[in-house]
């Protein structure tokens, strides 16, 4: 009876003979692209402020407008500047007035005193009395113009060329000097901000070229450089921010569109498969696996792996296998432990021809 048990059947799948196809390890290994989600952001962004204190009673612009350089954005209530400016005007005219009569005064006793009509200390009195009275003027002119520039900064103007991507103040408010009203953003440089796990910060380096595809755009690729590599990491994420400066497509690249940056990896190689390779068992539905082939008597047996980062051309990065070794990288649901295999030609020669 036991020997009855071993039928033919229970050794046909190890008696059929597959074609495969068949891919050695580390043929692909080399060329790595590492990808990290991130944001468009412009380089320059300012936040904009009055330089005096008052009552906002308009603002000119919404978020998304495009503004030019000079372009008034907003605007304070200017009535007390006004009147302040006023009053220091009426009292330069009035200093300049007391100016005027003291100098000729000054001169009139300057005569008197070459004809010994008065003592040189009164000469010196009046002397003194025209100096008072010009460096008088000096101040009220200095302030002056300091009260015309406290005037115009009632008026918020835009820097640069650019397009406002936030505001922070509404008309009504009374807001301080510094207080941020407006952030302005130019558009002639933009760049994506990405995080970088500080175990792969080490791969990336300093104006290196890179790849950067929009969610918007699908696969289409844009040109990029990275111009930053922050030197510490964030405190509470431990990743270090990336920026890379976009160098075409601006008009397409639009603030706060997502972007993949796609960066090359320089660092040593690493094993890597086709995806197509990895099967995972039913009954180990936890633990992938790819098909070993012995080249010597042309069967495959199965060994687990563990799974990295997706690569370009539809490769992984696997761990637990060799550089060098044979895979099977298609029609893997259909193999056995032990099933025999039928190699390429060119797989089956190269065997051949080696001692």
């Amino acid at each position: 009876m036991m020997f009855l048990g071993c039928t033919p059947q229970d050794k046909q799948p190890h008696q059929i003979v597959r074609p495969v196809k068949v891919v050695r390890i580390g043929d692909e290994a080399a060329a790595g692209v590492m990808s990290f989600a991130g944001e468009v952001r412009a380089r320059y962004e300012t936040t904009l402020a009055f330089r005096v204190s008052g009552k906002m009673i308009d603002r000119l612009v919404e978020v998304g407008d495009r503004v030019h350089k000079g372009q008034r954005l907003a605007r304070l209530d200017s009535n007390d500047y006004q009147l302040g400016r006023d009053a220091l005007n009426a009292q330069l005219k009035s200093a300049r007035a007391e100016q005027d009569f003291a100098r000729d005064d000054l001169t009139r006793y300057r005569e008197l005193l070459n004809e010994r009509v008065i003592s040189p200390a009164e000469f010196d009195r009046h002397d003194t009395a025209y100096i008072t009275a010009r460096e008088r003027v000096a101040v009220l002119h200095a302030q002056l113009n300091q009260a015309t520039n406290q005037l115009q900064y009632t008026d918020l103007l835009a820097d640069r060329d650019g397009v406002v991507t936030a505001l922070e103040a509404e008309i009504g408010e009374v807001v301080t000097a510094g207080q941020p009203i407006v952030k302005l953003a130019r558009l002639d440089e933009k760049e994506i901000h990405i995080d970088i796990p500080e175990q792969r910060v080490a791969e990336i380096e300093l104006h290196q070229k890179v790849r950067v595809t929009l969610w918007a755009s699908g696969d289409k690729q844009i040109q990029a450089r990275i111009r930053e590599i922050a030197a510490a990491a964030d405190p509470a994420s431990r990743t270090y921010r990336v920026k890379a400066t976009v160098l075409e497509g601006q008009d397409e690249v639009r603030l706060g569109k997502t972007a993949t940056v796609w960066i090359p990896v320089t660092t040593s190689p690493r094993l890597a498969v086709p995806l197509s390779a990895v099967f995972t068992p039913q009954n180990e539905p936890e633990r992938p696996r790819v098909w070993l082939v012995n080249e010597e008597a042309s069967t495959v047996r199965s060994v687990p792996v563990q799974l990295g980062e997706s690569l370009d051309g539809e490769h992984i990065v696997v761990a637990g296998v060799r550089s060098g070794q044979l895979v099977v990288s298609a029609g893997v649901q259909r193999l056995a432990e032990g099933q025999a295999v039928r190699l390429p030609e060119q797989v089956a020669g190269s065997k051949e021809d080696r001692p």
